[in-house]
């Protein structure tokens, strides 16, 4: 893959990429990792961080970056409808207000979720969509599992009401090299960040930031504004998930518990109770900070920073505590064990 940054037709205009920089979004940023492929020199993943860290809360936007490859692009359909589609749009722009006012770390991916989706495991993939060599045509192929049996796995292939996103099959080598450029430096970060938040306070939070098209009422019920995954309680400690609806709530607004999204991928592999590390995946109506074409950040956006920023405050509270509370029950541990000895 090569060429330089695309943006699909009908999109605001992106910042080309220099030798020695690499666009608006990464200014300031204390680190970058990856690169994405086709577009050299462009890196996969930024990560803005305080040292010593303010507060025991990482916010994760694994599904916002715009840095369309130009063969990348040439090979979509529809590409700005599937960029559109895709996206969580401007969402990286609310973790970046949310962690300048907070003092949270902010991890933010670049690679647009149609060159691969860090919210799916590396196999996670429909290889129908992919060419088969001369020694392969003859197997059977592995039937898609987990989300790539809906058209949206590691590489998306379909779309609700769009139907299939590829002009041509891609290529096992690609998917490859994706998953070594973008996929495994992204997580081996984000794995590395918690773990310091952690060790630090003794407990760490993910918030896992995304953003959904506005959800159909049912019946006479209001739509939510805000869905908060924690994979029914495996990923994140009920008083933390509790907060967040107590903190909406008295906000005035609506929050739905895991329906339609519960978390996926970054939750299953980073969230870890026993150890201290808690997680939980939060969707936003994107139709309250983007304007009306949903494009770019409208009259909602300032308010709606706020509000994060708030439920962020509180939650680090709260993390603060129970890294307190394990730290104690950890050096009582040890002296006991040393007592005995």
């Amino acid at each position: 893959m090569g060429g330089g940054p695309v943006q699909p037709a009908a999109m605001p205009p992106v910042t080309p990429l220099g030798d020695s920089e690499f666009g608006q979004e990464l200014d300031g940023a204390t680190a970058v990792g990856g690169e994405i492929p086709g577009l050299r020199g462009a890196p996969a993943w930024s990560l803005k961080v305080r040292e010593p860290s303010a507060i025991p809360v990482l916010i994760a936007v694994p599904h916002a970056g715009r840095r369309y490859p130009a063969e990348m692009a040439e090979r979509l359909r529809n590409p700005s409808l599937c960029a559109l589609r895709l996206e969580d749009r401007m969402v990286d722009r609310l973790g970046e207000a949310v962690a300048a006012t907070t003092g949270a770390a902010l991890l933010v991916a670049h690679a647009p979720r149609a060159l691969i989706d860090l919210n799916r495991a590396a196999d996670d993939v429909d290889w129908s969509m992919f060419a088969r060599t001369h020694g392969e045509s003859h197997r059977p192929l592995p039937p898609p599992n987990g989300r790539a049996a809906g058209g949206l796995g590691i590489v998306p292939r379909r779309l609700p009401g769009v139907g299939e996103l590829w002009k041509r099959p891609h290529h096992r080598a690609e998917l490859d090299l994706r998953l070594a450029q973008v996929h495994a430096p992204y997580h081996a970060e984000l794995g590395r960040q918690l773990a310091r938040l952690r060790d630090r306070w003794g407990a760490a939070l993910l918030l896992d930031l995304h953003s959904m098209p506005p959800v159909t009422p049912r019946g006479d019920n209001a739509a939510p504004e805000f869905v908060v995954g924690d994979r029914f309680g495996a990923s994140c400690s009920g008083t933390l998930s509790a907060m967040a609806f107590a903190w909406f709530a008295q906000g005035g607004r609506l929050a739905a518990h895991n329906r339609p999204y519960a978390g996926g991928y970054a939750l299953d592999r980073h969230a870890d109770q026993r150890r201290g590390i808690h997680a939980f995946q939060l969707e936003i109506d994107r139709s309250r900070y983007l304007d009306s074409h949903l494009l770019e950040p409208g009259p909602g956006f300032a308010a709606m920073a706020d509000h994060l920023a708030g439920l962020v405050r509180a939650l680090a509270v709260e993390v603060a505590a129970i890294g307190r509370g394990a730290i104690a029950r950890r050096r009582a541990s040890e002296g006991w064990a040393e007592a005995a000895e």
